[in-house]
């Protein structure tokens, strides 16, 4: 096999893929339904997740306002708009397709996920960004032995890790927190969101080699029902840490979490 393949399986969407979302849309600005569709399109822009395309009769236009100005984009020629609700203005909130070589985009509107203050699919909640159906996130319990050291130092030592395995990530080991050396750890005000997971109750920087390494662990107290083993439960970057599996060292992966911070959870 390659050296240039993940050890873990990545989005294979491509680009300007459009599926149908078979499920309720609605967003709100303040208390004021934006849009409410069951006609929703996913539109991959780029290859890791899609994004909603909202018929534009199934959102309000009158909070609509035109900024005269168009924008070609990969999708086709776009006008864009502003938000109004009262005396909330979200500027470059939304743009109108109104040209599009791709079948069924011509009369969309594409929103900027955080110009609304909520997301729902359904009367569930999503944060972050739409969830691509092509994702799948799964919590196993395990008996594989997982140690986290940081410059020599052991942050945790687990007999009974729960390891996430999310379409696009690396492998994720969550552990119970009587395993994590907390003497190590700073609170740290940090709160990030997933779209699969929800949204962290906690983030932990790290105190190792003479240094503070900020907000390289996390726990979700209170995450989606899908992924209720993690519960109170803590992780790590592993592009960040050293972690041992079985007692072998494994290689950090390199994703975008290995430079920035940012919800890798």
């Amino acid at each position: 096999m390659s050296d240039t393949v993940n050890n873990y399986p990545a989005s294979i969407v491509p680009v300007n893929h459009v599926a149908p979302v078979p499920r309720r849309i609605r967003a709100y600005l303040g208390a004021e339904k934006v849009l409410d569709t069951t006609r929703a399109l996913y539109v991959w822009e780029w290859p890791h997740y899609p994004q909603y395309y909202i018929p534009l009769d199934d959102v309000r236009r009158d909070l609509l306002v035109s900024e005269g100005h168009t924008q070609r984009t990969g999708r086709g020629l776009a006008e864009l708009h502003g938000l109004t609700v009262g005396e909330v203005h979200r500027p470059r909130a939304a743009r109108l397709i109104a040209d599009s070589a791709i079948d069924g985009l011509k009369g969309t509107v594409r929103f900027e996920w955080a110009a609304l203050d909520a997301w729902f699919e359904e009367d569930e909640q999503v944060f972050v960004h739409p969830r691509d159906p092509y994702t799948r996130v799964d919590a196993l319990r395990s008996n594989r032995r997982v140690r986290v050291e940081l410059d020599g130092v052991v942050l945790a030592d687990s007999a009974s890790p729960i390891m996430v395995f999310e379409t696009g990530l690396p492998v994720r080991y969550y552990v119970n927190r009587t395993d994590v050396r907390f003497e190590h750890l700073v609170p740290s005000d940090t709160v990030t969101s997933c779209p699969y997971k929800g949204m962290t109750s906690s983030y932990w920087s790290v105190r190792a080699g003479g240094a503070v390494h900020k907000d390289l662990a996390w726990a979700y107290d209170f995450p989606t029902r899908q992924l209720l083993p993690i519960a109170g439960l803590v992780a790590f970057y592993n592009e960040k840490v050293d972690t041992y599996l079985d007692g072998e060292p494994l290689d950090r992966p390199q994703t975008h979490f290995s430079r920035t911070g940012g919800d890798g959870s």
